[in-house]
């Protein structure tokens, strides 16, 4: 079973994640800010994984170490499930209109961590999660898991619509990037990918 577990606690934040490639369905992240709960279930639900977040931040302050970490440890959590020694297709692509909005979200579980966005969004804020934590999200995302990506605007306006694009885009192109190649050859000519 390809499933990883993050725990991270630091004077600003207390996180867990525990996430499982091979189980969809379930999600249930509590990190006390509704809208981000809404989008890691989005991303979840359409990356067909179990994702658990339980997460504790200074949300006096705002939202952003909460979210960072949050990215940082499901980054980790899914470096720890694919160490299994198991062949994948590393690569995923999706472009998901929503409405007025298409946004591309391609990833490469090569090792390596990249990220690159150009999400601009006229709303600054739903409730307590600024627009500009989005890209925080995704790149600590990258960072913890060793993934590169690229988030592409292909057309917007609703912010809400362009939050939703990405984390379902995301979670769409995991759900190809992970699963198992038929014959277990490792997709680099390098003979190896770093986990």
């Amino acid at each position: 079973m390809r499933k990883g577990e993050c725990a991270r606690e630091t004077s600003e934040t207390r996180i867990w994640v525990s996430l499982d490639l091979d189980e969809p369905g379930e999600a249930s992240p509590q990190t006390g800010i509704a809208f981000f709960d809404h989008m890691l279930t989005a991303m979840a639900f359409h990356g067909a994984m179990t994702l658990q977040v339980s997460g504790e931040g200074d949300l006096q302050v705002d939202g952003h170490h909460l979210v960072e970490d949050v990215g940082l440890c499901i980054g980790r959590a899914l470096r720890d499930a694919l160490a299994v020694d198991e062949a994948i297709e590393r690569f995923g692509h999706a472009v998901i209109p929503m409405d007025e909005s298409l946004v591309a979200a391609t990833v490469d579980l090569s090792g390596r961590p990249f990220f690159a966005g150009d999400l601009s969004m006229s709303a600054r804020a739903f409730g307590a999660f600024h627009t500009d934590l989005v890209p925080e999200f995704f790149r600590a995302f990258c960072v913890g898991g060793g993934v590169t990506m690229h988030l592409r605007s292909l057309a917007g306006g609703n912010a809400h619509h362009m939050c939703e694009a990405a984390f379902k885009g995301t979670g769409r192109a995991l759900r190809l990037a992970v699963r198992p190649i038929a014959g277990g050859n490792v997709p680099s000519t390098k003979g190896v990918i770093d986990r």
